[in-house]
């Protein structure tokens, strides 16, 4: 379920969109400040925020600026809400760093579609994103592709799910129990021997070199190795 947080001054604007938010079914919390709301969103991250060009303190306009500039929540969709209706009011809002812009008074119909559109977008534009490269391997989840040196490789379900876990946590060791209760479930009781199989596999169909970055650390599980990383 995803999560907005709603920064607005005004009580009755603030507990309609509450309101309105959760009958969407989404999950909410509404801040009356800029600064409780900034502090919250460091804090815990949502999926969307929705803020209030005019507040007491930090204004809107500053507090979208400030989370443009922050690290881990730079791309957080942002709705700003306002009654300058003006085409440069609009500009500035959108130039600070907003999404969307809705003039008050608005329509919570629209306000929900509007929302819908940005989260789907949002969402979009990360599964785009979400390319894993290193060590001459690339995979692209969106596509479900892995190329070795620039060369489609084929791989299993379960070899291509160990390739993706590995190369998601190269920064450290995992350990075979890790692996097979992620790729194989936690119920899983079969010979451990089906995880070694499938790493020897893996490492074939990537070829000799490429193949060489899936190495075994002896007694504990597995890591993913990329040499620039690891530099």
């Amino acid at each position: 379920m995803e999560r907005i947080y709603i920064i607005e001054d005004d009580e009755n604007i603030r507990n309609l969109l509450l309101i309105a938010l959760k009958g969407f079914g989404y999950e909410a919390e509404a801040f009356e400040t800029a600064e409780e709301g900034l502090e919250r969103i460091r804090k815990s991250p949502p999926d969307l925020a929705v803020i209030d060009w005019m507040l007491p303190g930090i204004s809107g306009v500053a507090a979208t600026k400030s989370i443009r500039q922050t690290k881990g929540i730079c791309n957080l969709p942002v709705i700003m809400l306002t009654a300058k209706d003006k085409e440069l009011d609009k500009v500035t809002g959108l130039d600070c760093g907003a999404d969307d812009y809705m003039v008050k008074p608005f329509g919570v119909l629209e306000l929900g579609a509007r929302i819908r559109s940005l989260l789907r977008r949002s969402g979009q534009e990360q599964q785009l994103e979400e390319t894993l490269c290193g060590g001459g391997i690339c995979v692209c989840q969106k596509a479900r592709e892995v190329t070795s040196e620039g060369r489609k490789v084929e791989l299993t379900l379960k070899e291509y799910e160990l390739l993706v876990y590995l190369m998601k946590n190269d920064f450290r060791v995992v350990t075979r129990e890790e692996l097979l209760n992620q790729i194989w479930g936690y119920e899983y009781d079969g010979e451990s021997r089906t995880l070694d199989m499938h790493i020897r596999t893996l490492r074939q169909k990537l070829g000799e070199e490429t193949g060489s970055k899936v190495k075994t650390v002896r007694g504990v599980g597995y890591r993913f190795a990329d040499a620039k990383k690891d530099a």
